[in-house]
């Protein structure tokens, strides 16, 4: 049998566990921690009896009360929408405009476009629009497609460049060093034309042989003064804001071979009135003309 250790100090028995020199108490539980695990097990086993709690081969027990959290959800979710229908109707009626001009639908279309605009949209425009590496920053007023209310809800409605909708917009830059039309000392040359526009220094020789190869090759799209043109996708050379980089190495390699970004087509994903909604958000965030 072996011998009982009692500690010298208290007189209460040890485990026979010792750990670097210090031995452990067998001293009896707390009464009222033992009155808590009690109760614990009590509240858990009846929880069981009445709530769904244990899976089976065939589903699993619904408890004795039958509820369902599903059900709830569902409630809840039915109530919900039935308060917001008052706004959704008028919504689905009216137009953008009409919509930016009524208080209370623009309170509403703001917070729902919110909402929206987080779950399908900031992936790649960023939460708040401010846009992420090769993606448009939408809060501020340099727009390729315009800023107009009718012109973002198009642009969302059909997308950008996307083979699913025959009414998206399309606009592809040509690549003019990977198909041969211009040759490189013209690429450097009209590099050096865009990167005068910037306020950045450039060489006044090739700064100059590169505007009569810009106006040979890219004032059709970008416009004589290279501010743009809305109506084909085309975007300001002037406003020094980019959607990819703003140095001279990148304007080079984007001459020799673009990058041309796609955005889907939301209509058939998302129902009409929450693109509308989006739509006023998008034109809130600071750009929208």
């Amino acid at each position: 049998m072996a011998e009982v250790e009692r500690d010298l100090a208290t007189g209460v028995q040890t485990t026979g566990h010792e750990w670097d020199g210090i031995k452990e108490l067998n001293n009896p539980l707390p009464r009222w921690w033992l009155l808590v695990f009690y109760a614990c097990v009590i509240y858990g086993l009846g929880y069981t009896v009445f709530y769904p709690a244990w899976p089976s081969l065939s589903g699993y027990t619904k408890g004795i009360l039958g509820y369902n959290s599903h059900a709830d959800y569902y409630t809840d979710a039915a109530a919900a929408a039935e308060g917001k229908k008052q706004f959704t109707d008028r919504i689905e009626t009216l137009g953008v405009d009409q919509i930016s001009q009524d208080p209370q639908l623009l309170e509403f279309s703001l917070a729902g476009g919110q909402a929206v605009f987080n779950e399908n949209c900031a992936q790649c425009h960023g939460v708040g629009g401010q846009g992420l590496r090769f993606y448009p920053v939408l809060a501020d007023d340099n727009w390729i497609w315009g800023g107009r209310l009718a012109d973002i809800e198009q642009t969302v409605r059909h997308g950008i460049r996307n083979a699913d909708d025959p009414e998206a917009r399309q606009s592809l830059m040509p690549s003019f060093g990977v198909d041969g039309l211009l040759d490189k000392a013209q690429i450097a040359d009209v590099t050096e034309y865009v990167v005068s526009l910037t306020g950045a220094e450039f060489d006044a020789a090739a700064k100059d042989r590169g505007a009569k190869v810009f106006a040979e090759n890219c004032v059709v799209c970008h416009g004589e003064n290279a501010a743009g043109n809305k109506e084909l996708g085309a975007p300001s050379l002037t406003s020094n804001i980019w959607q990819f980089t703003g140095d001279r190495a990148a304007f080079a390699a984007h001459i020799n071979a673009p990058r041309h970004g796609v955005m889907p087509a939301w209509q058939g994903r998302l129902s009409d009135d929450l693109i509308k909604m989006v739509t006023v958000y998008v034109h809130s965030l600071g750009g929208g003309q």
